[in-house]
């Protein structure tokens, strides 16, 4: 039998990678995947970039980049962060195959095998094994309607030894829960944590999906606030607002992290692909970004109206849900004791997928809910493929 390291021993495979496959088969309607939708991809404006590189720009796509990026997109990106209220010029921006890959090396920057880090319940199921496979022990703050539960989070910094390496969350349009975290607890958190040598990791890969504009002001980030006495280290990525397929994030961090995490992404990959960040630079220089973000966020609301729509026609009153104001996602609460899973089982037999609570949360424990995405699904599938589901909890805990 091969001997396999100790770090892998925890990880899983995520319920939704598993589902993957059912999902593309022809008749099954998926609300399971947190990916865009394949048609709202701007191809004519990527097929645009390409043809009007320079021949040198194109060597320049083939090539090996430094490891923190191609100075022209750090360029590009740094001024359409700092745009949005971002405090650039005193942070390192690295850019990183994926957001997730972000997570993975801020993870591998602080954790030994044992630490106690801060995560949120539920949480994002990718940051979760990220932090298994460095031998995390997962310290949970369960969520509420605008955020983290503080007085738990106060309990656990008061209990936890020794202190946590960092504490992890999802400010806005939260995966899987869909909330927005509000300004109030955000700076309780930062209040809790400031002068505790206990940094923030902020995974922001949904802000620019908002449905509406009144809701800007609550969401202003916490490295936006640019608090004294805490190190923020903040992750974003172009998945969302360009394509996943060109594996593109990035991670805006203080001078003292950013030299660990350099040293960490060249052990792994030498550096992101250069295609990919040649197109990206085009994408924000020509203002291409701004006029797709516009438009693929009046499609998520379309498609987010409408789950929430077909949801209170057809589920029972006994079920509630999270009506999103942006991003990809809808979180519903069964009673309590009901199993998800049987749910899912119900609704596949129905033609329809979704991810269930359990996936999400760090202990594997509670599985009374149900994460349905709309980001990927049409707005007449979702009015086709919601009471199905809702026919499957009836079923399961009755009318």
């Amino acid at each position: 039998m091969p001997r396999f390291a100790n770090s892998v021993a925890n990880l899983r495979s995520s319920e939704i990678r598993d589902m993957m496959s059912l999902a593309t088969a022809p008749d099954i309607i998926s609300f399971a995947g947190g990916m865009p939708g394949n048609e709202l991809f701007p191809l004519e404006k990527i097929d645009r970039i390409y043809q009007s590189l320079t021949e040198k720009e194109k060597q320049t796509a083939l090539q090996y980049g430094p490891t923190t990026g191609l100075p022209s997109l750090i360029e590009s990106l740094s001024d359409y962060l700092d745009k949005k209220g971002l405090p650039v010029k005193t942070n390192r921006l690295i850019i990183t195959t994926g957001a997730l890959q972000a997570i993975h090396i801020l993870a591998k920057a602080f954790i030994d095998p044992g630490d106690p880090i801060l995560v949120e319940t539920p949480s994002f199921i990718g940051a979760l094994s990220a932090f298994r496979a460095y031998g995390a022990n997962l310290v949970t703050i369960p969520l509420n309607e605008d955020g983290m539960d503080i007085e738990q989070l106060k309990k656990r910094l008061d209990t936890t030894l020794p202190a946590p390496k960092f504490l992890y969350y999802t400010p806005n349009f939260h995966n899987p829960a869909g909330i927005i975290y509000s300004r109030k607890i955000k700076q309780e958190i930062v209040d809790l944590l400031k002068n505790k040598d206990i940094p923030i990791i902020e995974d922001d890969v949904y802000s620019d999906l908002y449905f509406y504009e009144e809701d800007l002001p609550g969401m202003q980030l916490i490295k936006a606030m640019d608090p004294e006495g805490i190190d923020v280290c903040y992750v974003g990525s172009f998945s969302k607002i360009l394509g996943p397929g060109l594996r593109l994030g990035w991670m805006m961090v203080p001078e003292g992290i950013y030299r660990k995490c350099e040293l960490i992404k060249q052990s792994i990959d030498a550096c992101s692909p250069s295609l990919s960040q040649v197109i990206a630079d085009k994408f924000i220089r020509r203002g291409d970004v701004y006029d797709y973000t516009a438009s693929v966020r009046q499609e998520y609301k379309k498609r987010g109206l409408a789950m929430i729509e077909a949801l209170e026609a057809s589920l029972p009153a006994y079920v509630s849900f999270t009506k999103p104001h942006g991003g990809f996602y809808t979180w519903l609460q069964l009673p309590e004791g009901t199993d998800a899973t049987a749910v899912l089982k119900k609704s596949i037999e129905k033609g329809v997928v979704f991810v269930t609570g359990q996936t999400f949360d760090p202990d594997a424990i509670q599985n009374n809910f149900m994460r349905v995405s709309f980001c990927n699904t049409d707005e007449e599938t979702i009015r086709r493929g919601v009471p199905l589901i809702a026919e499957a909890i009836k079923e399961v805990c009755g009318h």
